[in-house]
């Protein structure tokens, strides 16, 4: 008879084998140094290891100015283009323009009326999930965190596919497509299934209607009325279009390129992406941000008092306030130092849908937040570039006034990712690259194998 894993017992036995382990695993980290590693793949002033190529977006940070290398405003480049002017030109239009600009990224080009029309229909054509699959695995085992709902349903679409293994690219551009169309069914189904099963609210799966944005589509799934603003709309997607990609290096698309290069099938390598974004390093960070506005909120009585909330934001650094942790969540970012672009774009609409919402005080205090923690961590912290706020600091707020529940927060961002992560894929196998395997150092010395009577 197997013992219980969870008995008190067993329990024990795991906590000393783990002593066991980290006393084996870990080494001075001053190592790292010694042998020039580059940990994490970035250097000691945090600039990235060059480990590839693309076309598809482009991050700029500083400038060379009289041969030196100075830090500049953030620039976000998709296909050559900058975000600020796609924004802008969608705003301008007062139209949607995530599906606009997963075309780009996708293509390399901007699609003109024509192919936009017709790219929109064919991700509204993808948008259905196969018979009985939201019975057959959503509805089953369902998983209080949407990450892993996420991948898991990822994972078996794979059995629902008759050409799963064929990594050709009319196939694999099939696959993303359908993905990018579904993402917003997984992971609104997914927190249906779960919220029913928890007690906490009754199930209520609607069907997606035809001809919605990607935007629009979410919000009409979430509700039970399926109503929305124009401008709630607005603001979710161009929450979708910021977040669509980010360069090469970021982690989850970083793993992207890694699984592809093996020529592994598409759904293994979106669900290690997905797998990469749940972690709280990389793409939960706007969940720790609400969640750190709402401490400072219950400790600071006077939102308009500076010192009051210099005050808190040095206690998050001396890990006295929130969680402890030494970090005030949403500012820095690992590659902009004096602004990243995203936040400063995304600032404005998070602004006129405050006021939509009668919510105008609550801004004042994330702006106020954002003006005075740069200076709190200069004076608190040594620090190789500056610090600013980065595109989570304005976005968990933004979702809260949309009333996403925070289950939904990183699904959301891998709703926008899936069109960046699908162009990576793509480009890595149309460049049929080598498999990709960085070299690590063993720093173990060789040692006698001992019998097992004499140990």
């Amino acid at each position: 008879m197997r013992r219980n894993p969870y008995s008190k017992n067993m329990t024990h036995e795991i906590e000393k084998l783990s002593e066991i382990c980290i006393s084996n695993g870990a080494f001075d980290p001053e190592l790292y140094k010694k042998y020039d590693v580059k940990r994490g793949l970035r250097d000691l002033d945090g600039k990235g290891v060059l480990t590839g190529l693309t076309e598809i977006s482009e991050i700029r940070q500083n400038k060379i100015v009289n041969g030196e290398v100075v830090p500049c405003d953030g620039q976000l480049f998709y296909r050559g283009i900058n975000i600020e002017d796609l924004v802008n030109g969608v705003n301008a239009d007062k139209r949607f323009g995530f599906e606009e600009v997963t075309y780009l990224l996708l293509f390399g080009k901007l699609p003109n009326k024509k192919e936009l029309a017709k790219f929109n229909s064919l991700l509204s054509d993808y948008r259905t999930l196969p018979k009985n699959f939201v019975k057959d695995v959503i509805m089953k085992a369902p998983s209080d965190d949407m990450m892993n709902t996420l991948a898991r349903s990822v994972l078996m679409l794979f059995s629902y596919d008759e050409n799963a293994n064929d990594i050709s690219i009319p196939n694999v551009l099939r696959q993303c497509l359908r993905l990018i169309a579904i993402f917003p069914l997984l992971s609104v189904y997914g927190y249906q299934a779960y919220n029913f099963y928890t007690g906490k609210d009754s199930m209520l799966l609607q069907h997606p209607s035809e001809n919605l944005s990607t935007a629009e589509t979410v919000l009409q799934l979430l509700r039970k009325d399926g109503k929305y603003t124009n401008l709630e709309a607005r603001v979710l997607d161009m929450a979708l279009m910021l977040h669509a990609e980010h360069g090469g290096g970021n982690n989850s698309t970083f793993t992207t390129h890694v699984v592809t290069s093996s020529g592994t099938d598409t759904y293994s390598a979106i669900a290690a992406a997905l797998c990469s974004l749940k972690g709280p390093k990389h793409g939960g960070a706007n969940i720790k941000v609400m969640k750190m506005f709402e401490d400072l909120k219950a400790n600071v009585t006077d939102w308009n008092d500076d010192e009051q909330i210099t005050d808190y934001l040095t206690k998050l650094l001396h890990k006295e306030a929130f969680d402890k942790s030494g970090l005030i969540y949403g500012m820095g970012h690992a590659v902009y130092s004096i602004s990243d672009p995203r936040s400063k774009m995304f600032k404005q609409f998070v602004k006129e849908l405050s006021d939509e919402k009668g919510l105008g005080s609550e801004y004042a205090l994330y702006s106020k937040v954002e003006e005075l923690a740069p200076k709190v961590i200069a004076s608190e912290k040594r620090i190789y570039k500056g610090v600013s706020a980065n595109v989570d600091f304005y976005s968990g707020f933004a979702y809260h006034m949309l009333k996403l529940p925070l289950e939904l927060y990183t699904p959301i961002f891998a709703i926008a990712r899936i069109s960046g992560w699908s162009a990576h894929r793509l480009e890595e196998l149309i460049n049929a690259g080598k498999i990709i395997r960085p070299a690590y150092k063993s720093i173990k010395e060789e040692e006698q194998y001992i019998p097992l009577c004499e140990r």
